[in-house]
């Protein structure tokens, strides 16, 4: 795995059960609310800061999914993808990288697709058992809770970028 980790020029993310924990909340004007962990967070600008990129695909259009990605500054997002080959091969196209050079982070059945021909393949301990079969890694951290974390931690140490991602906060 870690030698998949050190070819990874783009991140690409699921979002519920990935960045969320899978659950939705509506209020009661049927507004959708996500939540986000901010560990993740962090874990994606460190991994953008040291030159590689994320984006999204999901199946589900999310206003609280536009905003967060504004939030971390991630410029390529699709959305309302329930067919997610497209938006890959979008992405592969404009990064201009081959299948080995991304790692794809998904949870279910739709994200199947991506998993069996990505570089990397991640899932979460809460998905499918057929979906883990076809993944290269299973996070410890549950979706929503850190997963993503640690696969950008994974990510930068695999590539010895890990240390230096780091240390402007040990310095202070």
């Amino acid at each position: 795995m870690i030698e998949k980790a050190k070819q990874v020029r783009l991140l690409v993310l699921d979002v519920d059960g990935v960045l969320t924990p899978g659950t939705i909340h509506f209020s009661e004007n049927g507004d959708e609310c996500k939540s986000f962990h901010l560990h993740d967070g962090l874990g994606i600008q460190l991994l953008q800061n040291a030159g590689i990129p994320v984006a999204i695909i999901s199946g589900k259009q999310s206003r609280a999914v536009i905003a967060r990605c504004e939030d971390l500054k991630i410029k390529q997002y699709y959305l309302g993808n329930a067919h997610k080959l497209p938006a890959y091969e979008s992405l592969k196209t404009h990064y201009q990288l081959e299948d080995n050079q991304i790692a794809y982070m998904g949870d279910d059945l739709p994200d199947l697709p991506i998993l069996k021909r990505v570089g990397l393949s991640v899932t979460v301990p809460q998905a499918p058992d057929i979906v883990k079969k076809h993944a290269d890694m299973v996070t410890t951290h549950l979706g929503g809770d850190g997963a993503v974390r640690e696969v950008c931690d994974f990510i930068l140490s695999a590539q010895n970028k890990y240390e230096s991602s780091i240390a402007r906060f040990l310095e202070e």
